[in-house]
């Protein structure tokens, strides 16, 4: 039986299981499953853009729900302004000694992003970030994880059942499948992210060593000044 949806999943937890009396648990183990995704994977389809103004006069903005991770924010201005991350220690020293202007950097406190110095407009900024995978329901039967990694989400779900499982000799199976599939996931992602780009190392001569993914062709560049 092919896993692709939410009811598929929870059948074959079931079957796997083969425990009646944790049918109506099944729902629980996913959620739970999810978590532990959404904490370790850092994949190409969790990334999504958002297109926002900074609230002029204010110095931060609700973060996207689902926000797991930044990947990279800019100013919509001509030149464009990529904003940097400060800690927020810094960014509070920063504005007790600054006047509002235009944001040149950020930081994340709780669900909220700041910017630095305070704007004193409204900049249209770009956001690309991490979004957690959505949650598998009745009304939202299926995801990009549960299509492209069924398998993960099967030995996912049934390792949240090992407290009801008793020395159960399959639960080291699981965790061996679960960890196999996050790696081969990430490792596959990595290489598909750089396919066929090119990696520039610098040599200890003050050249770039380019390394093209996928080949062994290597070319050198005299560092640019």
């Amino acid at each position: 039986m092919a896993i692709n949806t939410y009811s598929t999943l929870q059948t074959a937890v079931a079957n796997w299981l083969d425990r009646n009396d944790l049918t109506d648990r099944i729902p629980e183990f996913i959620s739970l499953a999810e978590a532990t995704f959404n904490r370790v994977l850092r994949l190409r389809a969790m990334e999504t853009t958002v297109a926002d103004a900074t609230p002029s006069g204010s110095k931060e903005d609700a973060l996207p729900t689902g926000y797991l991770q930044m990947r990279e924010i800019h100013l919509a201005t001509t030149p464009v302004v990529s904003l940097a991350y400060i800690t927020p220690e810094i960014m509070y020293r920063i504005r007790a000694g600054s006047t509002s202007g235009k944001p040149n950097s950020y930081t994340i406190v709780g669900d909220n992003i700041l910017f630095g110095p305070t704007p004193d407009s409204a900049y249209d900024y770009s956001m690309t970030y991490y979004k957690a995978f959505d949650a598998l329901t009745d009304n939202a039967p299926t995801n990009w994880l549960v299509l492209n990694a069924p398998d993960l989400y099967l030995y996912g779900t049934l390792l949240q059942a090992e407290p009801f499982l008793m020395n159960d000799e399959r639960v080291p199976l699981w965790e061996r499948g679960v960890r196999q599939v996050i790696n081969d996931l990430q490792q596959q992602d990595d290489k598909d992210r750089h396919s066929g780009s090119e990696m520039r190392v610098m040599n200890t001569s003050g050249y770039f060593c380019g390394i093209r993914h996928g080949t062994r062709n290597r070319q050198l560049y005299k560092r640019t000044r």
